[in-house]
C-alpha cells in the first residue's frame, strides 16, 4: 500500500471513527438533557406553634393537590432536635425540568382548591407559614435516585 493510500485509509478510520463518536455523543447529551429532572428541596419554618396545622394541611390536601399539578413527593421529614422540630417541616418533591418546576407552581397557585386550602388554613388572618426556602437540585451521576 502506498503512503498516500494509507493517509487516505486513515483519514477515512479517523472521520469515521469520529462521525460515529459525535453521534453517540449527541444522543447521550441530547438523553440528558431532555430528562432534566430537578429536585427541589424546600424548608419551610411555621409561625410560632403552627406547625401541627402546616403538617395538616400537607397531609389533608397540598400532597395530593401537587400530584395533580405534576410535582411528586419525594418525601417529608421534621428535624429531630429542638429547637427546629418544634416549627420546621423540610420537603423534597421532584419534576421533570426546571421548567416544569416554573409552571407546576404557576398553576398550584392559581388552583381554586388550593385558594381554598390556603385561606382556610390562616389563623386569626395570618399565614401558617412565616418563612419559605427552596432549593432546586439535580441528581449526581453516582446518586441513587435520579
Amino acid at each position: 500500500m502506498s503512503r498516500n493510500t494509507r493517509r487516505v485509509a486513515g483519514s477515512i478510520i479517523i472521520f469515521a471513527a469520529g462521525f460515529v463518536l459525535g453521534n453517540v455523543l449527541d444522543v447521550t447529551l441530547t438523553v440528558n438533557a431532555q430528562s432534566g429532572k430537578v429536585f427541589e428541596l424546600r424548608t419551610y419554618t411555621s409561625a410560632d406553634g403552627l406547625l401541627p396545622n402546616l403538617q395538616a394541611r400537607f397531609r389533608d390536601h397540598t400532597m395530593r393537590i401537587f400530584e395533580r399539578h405534576g410535582m411528586k413527593n419525594v418525601g417529608y421529614w421534621v428535624p429531630q432536635d429542638s429547637p427546629t422540630s418544634a416549627y420546621t417541616l423540610i420537603y423534597i418533591i421532584s419534576h421533570d425540568s426546571r421548567q416544569a418546576a416554573t409552571d407546576s407552581w404557576a398553576s398550584f397557585r392559581a388552583d381554586p382548591e388550593w385558594v381554598k386550602v390556603s385561606q382556610a388554613s390562616r389563623v386569626d388572618g395570618q399565614s401558617i407559614v412565616a418563612k419559605v426556602e427552596s432549593v432546586f437540585m439535580e441528581s449526581t451521576d453516582y446518586s441513587p435516585i435520579k
